[in-house]
């Protein structure tokens, strides 16, 4: 490749770290950008005029901060949608959500990291709010637990050995916990990430039976007890079964 091809891969590398920052937090200023990517001011302010101008980002002539621009948003419409389980699983989730009374989300694993893709908010006044796009990890929570639980083997093994796994978790332990779901078919989780808050996720597969993502019930722990959860699975499994119908 020529000097020149490789300056341009650079500037779209470049672009695209400036627009993944905002998978982090939804506005900042462009001294913030550059202090998060590394990139000189003066690369990030021609950067964030040209990302303006095609309508990626946006500008608040107040305060100087960037936000994403509605040309994301018209990305993200023509998304092919046939396979993808947030919008398959909408209406189950709703379902799932309207029969248990709890808050409902579907994760799928990312690396090291579980990513909430879609989430149906429970309607009573005291819940548990769950925002789409949050990344968590995967050594603690139900869902996390059934991303790990339900992997082939091979990879199974090669998560539980991140070195980024905090040394506190004894991964001996963790090991017998996944046995334990793998038995039952479920996890729970209470108050494990959150105080307060109680979860119980099941795997959601597809029709060629790969693990595609985790479906979870949350709630306040005084609410979602231990009984409350293992009654609710019977519904949760028939909410991760009709969801995982629908996937190729």
């Amino acid at each position: 490749m020529s000097e020149e091809g490789k300056s341009n891969v650079r500037a779209v590398e470049r672009a695209l770290d400036l627009l993944l920052c905002f998978t982090i937090r939804s506005e900042w200023a462009m001294g913030e950008l550059a202090e998060q990517t590394g990139l000189h001011k003066s690369t990030v302010h021609r950067m964030l005029a040209t990302l303006e101008d095609k309508g990626f980002v946006t500008r608040d002539r107040i305060s100087e901060r960037y936000r994403l621009g509605l040309r994301v948003w018209e990305l993200a419409a023509n998304m092919s949608h046939s396979d993808d389980p947030a919008i398959i699983g909408l209406s189950e989730m709703e379902r799932l959500r309207d029969l248990i009374g709890e808050t409902v989300s579907l994760y799928i694993r990312d690396g090291s990291e579980r990513i909430r893709i879609q989430a149906v908010q429970s309607n009573q006044a005291v819940r548990r709010v769950a925002p789409v796009g949050d990344r968590l990890p995967l050594y603690v929570g139900a869902s996390s637990k059934v991303l790990i639980a339900f992997e082939r083997v091979g990879k199974q093994e090669e998560l539980l050995n991140d070195p980024t796994w905090p040394a506190s978790i004894d991964r001996g332990q963790f090991r017998k916990v996944l046995e334990e779901i793998q038995a039952t078919g479920y996890a729970t989780s209470f108050e494990e990430r959150e105080i307060g808050a109680a979860a119980v996720a099941a795997p959601v597969y597809n029709r060629s039976g790969s693990l595609v993502a985790a479906l979870s019930v949350s709630g306040p722990s005084n609410r979602l007890t231990l009984e409350a959860m293992v009654q609710h699975v019977p519904a949760i499994f028939e909410a991760a079964r009709r969801i995982g119908a629908m996937l190729r």
